[in-house]
């Protein structure tokens, strides 16, 4: 939720001109899951309450300030398009940019 919601307020680098979700989640290439179509079930209540925190502002760690994710088949790499490696959560890296690459990333509500 971190990440989407971080390229839709960033409006830097590939996310450029992204101004609503919908936008974001169908940008072309953005997401696996919405490329190879992996969403199979509707959502839990569990994910939409998460959902709503990520909206409302509220950031979670390692995506604080992310805005790219993959899932490597082994190691996650240091630095992944030139951004730097925050961290691992489960099979996941997260990468979020340089304060003066997408400093808008950074901005609170």
């Amino acid at each position: 939720g971190n990440v989407g919601i971080n390229r839709v307020r960033a409006n830097c680098s590939d996310f450029k001109g992204l101004r609503t979700i919908r936008q974001m989640v169908f940008q072309p290439h953005a997401f696996e899951a919405v490329t190879h179509g992996y969403f199979y079930q509707r959502p839990r209540e569990s994910e939409r309450r998460l959902a709503r925190r990520n909206i409302n502002g509220e950031r979670f760690w390692p995506a604080k300030f992310s805005l790219w994710y993959f899932k490597p088949p082994g190691n996650c790499p240091q630095t992944w398009y030139g951004q730097p490696f925050v961290a691992r959560f489960r099979s996941h890296c997260f990468y979020q940019p340089t304060g003066e690459t997408c400093e808008n990333v950074y901005n609170t509500f």
